[in-house]
């Protein structure tokens, strides 16, 4: 019996995928060991959005064959999709999975091992890295979604869902749709039936997720082919969570990052019919000024952003908007860094990603003149990160003395206390204190009292 250690790296999808693949290789036999202990098989889950992703990617390779040498190095993810010919070319990886052979991971293995015990002499051909190309696939040429059916979870109150996965949008520096391929949307039913298997379990939140779900379905009947300018389907995306709000054990709907376009006036008033959906939207930014987003290829204007949230605002009662930013994008003058600033306090966002610009080899920002200065991105970056907490910390202080629902989903000491700790629909973090009638994986409703800690809000029972 092998054992095998998995690490991830990147975004929910990946987490995602390498809980599908940790099934896949445990209903094989395979043993599940940490990553920084001996195994015979690592498997690297590997992130590819901007340079600093490929490093790290490689650093985790490197070191699973440092601690065991003579252990089978497995990349997978969207780096072994962009930087195939470089991980041919690395000595300390031995196979390359690509993102629609994931599911497969264990057959994979197998045949691995098969055709390692033919071989004779030490070294590996680069092209074996592949079986001889069958493990990598040029994933722009594939229109078919890649089913996965994740069977159980190990957290008991919260799974992601995939519900979709490739990307359309070409934003220039972005290297996803040449990572993860053009939309490629999942069979409801599909998508139904792991929901109901998850929360036989005891799952009671799911987060709905992809790499573009506002353009869940855009891919059936051909629609990008009929409107060009169609990037989404409303109406497959509000019929999925429907069928979701349906599903008997299921408490909570909560929704990854959206595209500000989907905000329509029908869209969100379909959304406020959705009774498990989560007061929480995460809605892409990257930039305040309208000529920034225009180099970024984003496709919509501040003042479309500000609609979107105006009209979340006016059908859901202080719901929580969150979003990111690029600090330093190429091009970005001290006047447009400044549109972004107000733009941000206008808003109130109750969370602010902030990223400084990294340059993406092989996206079009990369070859763009007046790239921005690392000092210059660094200041900026952690100006917005100013702002940032001291958004969250007003909409959170604004939420006191407001009922609350929150979902437990750890136990937590804090000064020599026990407190039950875990999320309210607008994924505000609160604490209950513990007790015999307080269990881990429940929803208590109470009202929000008093800061515990810097984000943490104390939930009092008594006063609900």
């Amino acid at each position: 019996m092998k054992s095998v250690a998995l690490h991830n790296l990147g975004c929910k999808v990946n987490s995602y995928e390498m809980d599908v693949m940790s099934q896949k290789l445990q209903e094989k036999g395979y043993t599940i060991v940490p990553f920084d202990a001996q195994a015979d098989v690592y498997v690297v889950n590997t992130c590819s959005v901007t340079n600093i992703a490929d490093r790290k990617s490689r650093q985790m390779l490197h070191q699973a064959k440092k601690r065991n040498p003579q252990a089978v190095v497995v990349a997978t993810g969207c780096y072994v999709q962009t930087g195939t010919e470089l991980l041919e070319k690395d000595l300390c990886v031995d196979l390359l999975i690509g993102n629609q052979k994931k599911n497969e991971i264990a057959e994979i293995l197998e045949e691995y091992f098969r055709e390692k015990g033919k071989r004779t002499g030490e070294e590996t051909a680069a092209e074996d890295k592949t079986l001889q190309g069958e493990t990598v696939t040029d994933i722009a040429l594939d229109p078919t979604y890649d089913e996965m059916q994740l069977e159980h979870i190990s957290s008991h109150t919260r799974a992601y869902i995939k519900i979709q996965d490739g990307c359309s949008q070409f934003c220039s520096y972005c290297i996803i749709p040449y990572a993860r391929g053009r939309v490629r949307s999942r069979r409801e039913e599909d998508i139904l039936k792991e929901v109901i298997t998850l929360t036989g379990q005891g799952c009671l939140e799911i987060v709905i997720t992809g790499i573009h779900i506002s353009s869940y379905g855009v891919d059936w009947e051909k629609a990008e082919e009929e409107r060009p300018d169609q990037i989404f389907h409303e109406e497959k995306l509000i019929h999925l969570l429907r069928e979701l709000d349906q599903v008997k054990n299921l408490k909570r709907i909560r929704l990854g990052s959206l595209e500000p376009r989907i905000m329509t006036e029908t869209f969100v008033q379909e959304l406020t019919g959705i009774q498990k959906l989560c007061g929480h939207f995460h809605l892409s930014l990257q930039s305040g000024s309208d000529e920034t987003l225009r180099r970024m290829n984003r496709h919509y204007t501040t003042a479309e952003y500000l609609e979107g949230v105006k009209r979340l605002r006016t059908y859901f009662s202080h719901p929580a908007i969150t979003t990111d930013v690029i600090a330093g994008f190429p091009g970005e003058t001290e006047s447009e860094f400044d549109e972004t600033r107000k733009f941000i306090r206008q808003i109130g966002f109750y969370e602010l990603h902030v990223f400084s610009y990294s340059v993406r080899q092989g996206t079009r920002a990369a070859e763009m003149k007046d790239q921005i200065s690392d000092m210059v991105r660094k200041k900026r970056s952690e100006e917005l990160l100013q702002i940032a907490e001291k958004q969250s910390h007003l909409y959170r202080e604004s939420m006191l003395s407001r009922p609350a629902e929150v979902l437990l989903e750890e136990e937590k000491s804090i000064n020599g206390e026990k407190y039950q700790v875990g999320y309210s629909p607008e994924y505000i973090r609160c604490a209950i204190q513990a007790g015999e009638n307080i269990r881990h994986g429940e929803i208590v409703t109470g009202t929000l009292k008093r800061f515990l800690e810097r984000d943490l809000i104390l939930l009092d029972r008594g006063q609900f």
